[in-house]
């Protein structure tokens, strides 16, 4: 990428509440592993003294703006770029075998919504892409004008939780037998068509669950939080802390289910009476429910309004 600036655009969300929750150690190691524009990344950094912040991102565009926002702190800030389901590997060529802190921001960014060409928002008119790191081969394209019928309902019921999937299925089948679907606007008329009038009355865009199915589909979203939340809780020490901000239901399930399992102690069956097992808990919880945006925040950035942030701490 060309040494220019980037305006990513991100509001960094929750982000006094990350900041309390990690309990910054100025001398500790700490990792953003969705650095986006650096918003979180450079609250970290600053507090650092003799610490360090290992910043990831698998989007190219990311770890360019976020090198620019975080380039004051020197060597105390390191940019990798790659999935945060690695971070046991960043780690590893690192030499780093222990960490303070991990921050979690998922889903999409502002940035990516609204730069068209990446091809996330049904609000404008782009080629079907949708990938966070454009090194992968699986783009959004291939899942709409290959994937068979019933894959396609799969994903857009179990990823966007949308109850006319098998009508959006079946007219995206229909349509490509035409041609294929080569744009976010094509898409979006093939949903439109597909739906109820009562449906497109008020309330969300009538394409946002099909495309947030699909770009959980592309990115893989779903299949590398529970690896992530794992490999944190091996790599954290006594006392430190993972916060974790999730904006739907399906993510805010896998890391609520994610952190409950790591805080099971004896996991005996019942009829046990005494413990065999010795199996001990790696965390404990600090949320017990999520914590969320504030209505100070909500009025600056009605996008956070689905943001949970859920925290835990390594025993």
């Amino acid at each position: 990428m060309q040494d220019r600036e980037i305006k990513f655009s991100h509001y960094s969300v929750l982000l006094n509440e990350c900041i309390d929750a990690l309990c910054i150690d100025p001398n500790g190691i700490y990792i953003d592993g969705t650095a986006g524009g650096g918003g979180h990344s450079y609250e970290i950094a600053k507090r650092l003294t003799g610490g360090r912040l290992i910043a990831i991102d698998q989007d190219e565009a990311a770890i360019h703006a976020a090198g620019q926002r975080l380039a004051e702190f020197g060597d105390r800030v390191t940019l990798v770029r790659n999935n945060f389901s690695n971070i046991a590997d960043v780690c590893r060529e690192l030499d780093i075998t222990s960490i303070n802190g991990i921050l979690l921001d998922l889903g999409v960014s502002s940035y990516q919504l609204d730069t068209a060409e990446r091809g996330f928002s049904h609000n404008n008119d782009a080629p079907l892409d949708m990938r966070m790191d454009r090194r992968c081969e699986l783009d959004a394209y291939t899942v709409v004008n290959s994937y068979s019928e019933e894959r396609i309902r799969s994903i857009i019921y179990d990823y966007g939780e949308d109850r006319f999937a098998p009508k959006i299925a079946a007219a995206i089948v229909r349509r490509r037998e035409m041609k294929p679907i080569e744009t976010t606007g094509e898409l979006v008329d093939v949903i439109k068509s597909a739906i109820p009038a009562s449906a497109k009355e008020g309330g969300h865009h009538p394409a946002k669950r099909t495309f947030q199915a699909i770009r959980i589909e592309v990115n893989g979203e779903l299949n590398v939080i529970k690896p992530a939340i794992e490999s944190a809780a091996d790599l954290l020490v006594e006392g430190g802390r993972m916060a974790i901000i999730t904006f739907h239901s399906l993510e805010d399930r896998i890391v609520k289910q994610s952190y409950n399992k790591l805080a099971e102690g004896c996991i005996c069956p019942p009829r046990i009476p005494i413990c065999t097992c010795n199996h001990k808990p790696k965390v404990k919880v600090i949320s017990k429910k999520p914590i969320l945006p504030s209505d100070a925040e909500l009025e600056i950035n009605p996008r956070s309004r689905s943001a949970k942030l859920r925290v835990a701490e390594k025993l």
